[in-house]
Parts: structure tokens; C-alpha cells; sequence
């Protein structure tokens, strides 16, 4: 993706399900499933650069030894600084205590970081806020083992103002009004509360306090817990979670916006937010990979049984498009498949642009996401020019020379690597002027393939706010001097803002938003941006089920293309000589291309929870107040 677009985040939960000592004899080192961790956390970083954060926990300890650690990270490499961190306390155990290079047992006693359960975070901060005390997992700390709560999960709610005033309605005084905040102690409040009622039934058993905490380890009702506490949730989300004696579960929305997936053998049980980490650390088939179903928790139990327990009832299943189409790794057997599809599907509209001229036209890609479905893309045209070359055959039967055969079967598509993103270029400079420029240089380009009759075709994944296609793509590649340039994106028209855990919140930032206010401008019907305010804020005080979503009102009277070509103007600046033109990729073709993830709410407005037309609501009221306040 050509714009900067950050997401909320990755998860990965590993459960050892043997005693250390078994992973000691079969793989050389107790250290197995942190070494595990590592990796399934580097196969997702690119789900988030801004922090990373470990928490293991130890199993059956005895009274006065830890059983919980923790690391996190907000540093500019912080999966390496985090396992950095612990390999550096690992060595020094083992140097000032040579006699535990061999004994397991002293190893989880003495050593931090050794557990049987271990959770793993990686972050990108959608709000900005980047300090360490931001990066999950969060703890919820008690003496009692049972009342320690770990929480890392990949989610956004939309109701955190709601979910906060719910826990003052419940005596409590949370530290912060963030969301990570709210859900662990709403958590946390239900978990106090089942483990004072088992204590109290344990107490009427005749146990004493000891024999207490084994039977409440036994009789927990994890999944009891979760529905309590996420019964007004209003948001996406896949949240781990682990309590201090060893259970642990993963809970996901009920709409699926949020991935999960699960591996279990009789060694291991793993969870995370991508197939792929799964698949590559554990080495195990596709098949093997289980998609955790939307509104059921996996839940383990200390004892290492495992159970699929439906939490919340399944919404319509609306889960994120955009993780097909940029967030996920592109090495999952499906998503490359339908980025590939992607770039199929739209080859039509650009044979349409280019007067299906296929022989000069330059065929490329910007940036390396989008190069699968650049793949796509090339394939379709292969398609096209294979036709042609018929068709050229066919006519000229009669009459066809060895000479013209070859001419005819000569021809063949052109690729090439047209843009190159060099390193970050760095300015200190304020004024604007002269940070464009340097903004400009963010990609070289590669000289001598693009003649001036040629068009240029270059595939991105999709196109948010136009700032980096405007400012410095567009620039470099006019610089080529093609006749045309034909900017695709594989997505869709970005319309509307995502409240559940991508970085797109403000409408006026969306460069489609922006297209729409022009092309009222241009037809003087602007009188339509003031209906539409006043339209949202009439709803404010309606329960979130009843609100409608009035910002569709703005885009109505357009087709798509009046829409694209007006995006096309506003990021052609006027020293570009080439012509531009601009696609997107139509919803129903995404659809076609993505069947199993039909979550589109930013391309159409189709929020797939009731908070969602609220926020778009309150995100047209900041803008037109001119508020830069995020709209949950």
C-alpha cells in the first residue's frame, strides 16, 4: 500500500502440553515453545512495528516462587529487544548457575520466562500513542493465583465511553478510558466474582483454603465469564487471555472481523492471528490449521484439555476484507489465490483504458504488496494478448507468412520493475514547500523501458488518502514521460471510516470523501454536505440499533468512475504531463474474489455492528465541526 495505513495488531498463545523435560529429550532444550514464540511472532510483524510485548506463565509452582513474567517493548525493533531481553536473563542464569544447564526442574524454578503458557503481542498503535505502558499484554495483578488476568488481543470497540460508565455503574474507578482497559477489567470484575462464589462452595465442602485452589481450578467457568463480560462489547476482536493458575482462552467477535486460528497436536496448543505463522513455525499442512469460529472462545483448561464454546451468538459473518487484500501475510495458500483473482477480476476496466493496446503498455506494480496481485493482473493480460494474437491469426489466414507469424506471436506483455522505495528519507525541515520535495524522492524510478507513446499501468493494493500518489509516485513516474498513467487499485474506493482496529478514522483524510465534496461543489448541490450534518446529529442520542448511516446520502448521486476520475484530478498536480486515470476495483468483483471475507464497511458503508453507523455519524459531525477528534 502506497499510503502508510497502520492495523491493531497480532496475537499468537502457545500451550505446552508435556512437561518441560519432554521438550528438554526430544528437541535439546526446555526453551521450546519460547523459541516458538519468537517465531510465530516474527512470521506476524507485519501486523505491527510500534511495540511487542511475552508473558508466560508457570505452571503448578510452589507458594513464594513467581509464576508470571513479562516483557514489553516500544523499540524500533521490539520483537528482537524483547527476546534480546530474555536470552540476556536466560545467560546469566545459566553463567552464574552452571549446575542448571541439565536439570529442568531448577530451570523453571530459578529462570523467568520458562513457562508452559505463553502469550505473545505484536502492535501498531491506531491512535498514535506509542508509549511502552501501551503495549499489550496488560496484567491485572493479584495475590490470589486465579484473579491474575493477562490480555493481549488484535480488537477495537466502538463503545469504550459505554463500557467505561458500565464499570462505575459497577463501583469500580478504571485508571484510563481506553479499551484495553475497559475489557480487561470487565474481565476481570466477572473473574473476581466466580472465584469468591467457588471459594464460598468450597468452604461448604469442608475444604480448607488449600484444597481451595485446586478446586476452583477445576470448576472455573471460563466461558460463563466471557459471556458476562462481552455481552455488550460492540466491536471486532480476537482476545487472548490467561489466568494465573493455567487456563487460558481466545475470544472471538461475533461477526468475525478479527482473524483466529487454532493447531492443536498431542504436544502443543497454538493459537494466532494468521494460518501462515502457524503452518511455517509448526511445520503442519493447511488442513491441520482450524479458523476459530466467529462468537465461540477456544478455551484450555489448566489441566490441558482443550473446548470450542460459543460465547456470543454468530452474527451475519462480515469478517475484514482488508486482510485479504493488504494486512495478512500473502503467504496463506487462500489469500494468495485471491489477490491473485484481484488483480484478475479488474483487467477488464484496464483494457478499457488503454484501448486494449496491450503492445504499448508498460505493466508494473507499486509497492511490493501489491505484487501478487500484479500477478493476477499480468495473467489476465497474457489472457488478452493470447486472444488477440488469435483473433490477428485467424484474419490474415489467407495470407499469413512465416515473416508475419512471428510478428504475430512476437509480441508479448511488458513488465518491468518500474519504482523502487529507497530508504526512509528523514527531514528536519518545516516548511512545507521543501518537504514535498524530499517527499517526492521516496521512490526512484527505473529509466529507459517507458517510451513516450507507451501507457504505464501500475497495481497498488488500494488507495486511502492519495498523499504518497500525489506527492511523490505520480512525480517520479511522469518523469518516465509515458502518454498515459494508469494507477489500479486492487480495492475498492476507500469511503467511509473503519472503527474496528485499522488506522482510518477521520473522513476528510479519505481521499474519496474528499472527490465527493468536490463534485458537489462542481454541480452545486453542496447544500447537501449541511443536510447530511444535521441528519447525524439528530441521531446522537439514539441507541446505537436505531442509527443510520446518512454519510451514504453524500456519494449517491455518483457512479464510481464520476468518483475516480474526480480522485484522479485532485492528486494530478498540474506540472504532471501525462495523462491519468484512475481504477478501483468494484465491490462485487471483491466479493467474487474474497468470498469467505465480505466485511466491506469502508468501501460501502455497511458497518457489521450497530456502533458502526454511529461512528461514521460522529466522524461526519467532527468533520464538519472541523473537530480532529477520532470518532470512538
Amino acid at each position: 500500500m502506497s499510503d502508510a495505513l497502520k492495523h491493531e495488531c497480532g496475537i499468537a498463545l502457545v500451550r505446552l502440553l508435556k512437561p518441560l523435560e519432554y521438550y528438554k529429550e526430544k528437541y535439546g532444550t526446555a526453551f521450546y515453545g519460547v523459541n516458538k514464540m519468537y517465531l510465530m511472532m516474527e512470521k506476524q510483524h507485519n501486523r505491527g512495528q510500534d511495540g511487542a510485548g511475552f508473558a508466560s506463565i508457570k505452571l503448578d509452582v510452589n507458594p513464594g516462587e513467581r509464576y508470571i513474567s513479562r516483557v514489553r517493548s516500544n523499540a524500533a525493533q521490539p520483537i528482537q529487544d524483547i527476546f534480546a531481553q530474555i536470552n540476556e536473563r536466560i545467560n546469566l542464569e545459566f553463567a552464574n548457575h552452571p549446575e542448571y544447564k541439565d536439570d529442568v526442574a531448577a530451570q523453571k524454578k530459578n529462570i523467568p520466562y520458562l513457562g508452559e503458557l505463553l502469550l505473545g503481542h505484536v502492535r501498531y498503535g491506531t491512535f498514535g500513542i506509542n508509549s511502552v505502558e501501551n503495549v499489550h499484554p496488560f496484567l491485572r495483578q493479584n495475590n490470589w493465583m486465579h484473579r491474575n488476568l493477562i490480555i493481549a488481543g488484535n480488537f477495537n470497540m466502538t463503545n469504550t465511553n459505554e463500557l467505561f460508565d458500565n464499570l462505575i455503574k459497577l463501583g469500580m474507578h478504571p485508571k484510563e478510558k481506553a479499551d484495553t482497559v475497559t475489557v480487561m477489567e470487565k474481565i476481570g470484575h466477572f473473574l473476581d466474582d466466580a472465584v469468591r462464589k467457588l471459594y464460598k462452595k468450597a468452604k461448604a465442602k469442608g475444604l480448607t483454603k488449600q484444597e481451595a485452589s485446586p478446586y476452583i481450578a477445576e470448576h472455573l467457568n471460563v466461558a460463563k465469564i466471557l459471556r458476562k463480560s462481552a455481552a455488550d462489547w460492540d466491536g471486532g476482536y480476537a482476545m487472548a487471555g490467561l489466568l494465573g493458575h493455567g487456563d487460558s482462552f481466545v475470544l472471538r467477535d461475533p461477526a468475525g472481523i478479527r482473524p483466529a486460528y487454532y493447531y492443536q497436536d498431542d504436544e502443543v496448543i497454538v493459537v494466532a492471528s494468521e494460518r501462515p505463522a502457524i503452518q511455517t513455525v509448526f511445520n503442519v499442512p493447511f488442513e491441520e490449521v482450524k479458523e476459530l469460529d466467529p462468537g465461540h472462545a477456544l478455551i484450555i483448561k489448566k489441566d490441558g484439555s482443550m473446548k470450542l464454546s460459543e460465547i456470543l451468538a454468530p452474527l451475519e459473518r462480515r469478517s475484514c476484507s482488508f486482510e485479504r487484500i493488504y494486512f495478512s501475510r500473502g503467504s496463506d495458500a487462500e489469500i494468495y489465490q485471491e489477490r491473485k483473482m484481484l488483480g484478475k477480476l479488474i483487467m477488464p476496466k484496464i483494457l478499457e483504458a488503454i484501448n486494449f493496446d496491450t503492445e504499448n503498455s508498460v505493466f508494473s506494480f507499486i509497492p511490493n504488496t501489491a505484487e501478487t496481485s500484479f500477478y493476477g493482473m499480468l495473467e489476465a493480460a497474457q489472457d488478452e494478448l493470447n486472444k488477440q494474437k488469435n483473433e490477428a491469426i485467424l484474419n490474415e489466414k489467407e495470407k499469413l507468412t512465416p515473416e508475419r507469424l512471428q510478428q504475430i506471436q512476437s509480441h508479448k506483455i511488458r513488465t518491468e520493475k518500474i519504482a523502487i522505495k529507497d530508504v526512509k528519507l528523514r527531514t528536519f525541515i518545516t516548511d512545507d514547500s521543501s518537504r514535498d520535495d524530499l517527499v517526492a524522492h521516496v521512490y526512484d524510478v527505473t529509466y529507459g523501458v517507458v517510451r513516450p507513446d507507451d501507457n504505464l499501468v501500475i497495481i497498488d493494493d488500494s488507495i486511502v488518502r492519495g498523499t504518497t500518489l500525489k506527492k511523490s509516485i505520480l512525480k517520479m513516474l511522469d518523469r518516465l514521460h509515458p502518454k498515459q498513467i494508469v494507477v489500479v487499485s486492487s480495492a475498492p474506493q476507500i469511503r467511509y471510516p473503519d472503527c474496528y482496529g485499522i488506522d482510518m478514522a477521520r473522513l476528510e483524510h479519505l481521499v474519496a470523501f474528499q472527490a465527493a465534496l468536490e463534485l458537489h461543489k462542481d454541480r452545486g448541490t453542496y447544500a447537501i454536505v449541511e443536510e447530511i450534518y444535521h441528519k447525524c446529529k439528530d441521531q446522537v442520542e439514539m441507541e446505537d440499533v436505531s442509527v443510520i448511516n446518512h454519510v451514504k446520502k453524500l456519494y449517491a448521486p455518483f457512479t464510481d468512475e464520476e468518483i475516480s476520475d474526480k480522485i484522479a484530478e485532485i492528486i494530478s498536480e498540474e506540472n504532471i504531463q501525462a495523462k491519468v486515470k484512475l481504477i478501483f476495483q468494484s465491490v462485487d468483483d471483491l466479493h467474487k474474489a474474497c468470498p469467505k471475507n465480505l466485511g466491506d464497511w469502508y468501501f460501502t458503508g455497511n458497518y457489521p455492528t450497530a456502533g458502526g453507523n454511529r461512528v461514521v455519524n460522529r466522524a461526519y459531525i467532527n468533520f464538519y465541526e472541523g473537530n480532529s477528534e477520532r470518532a470512538y
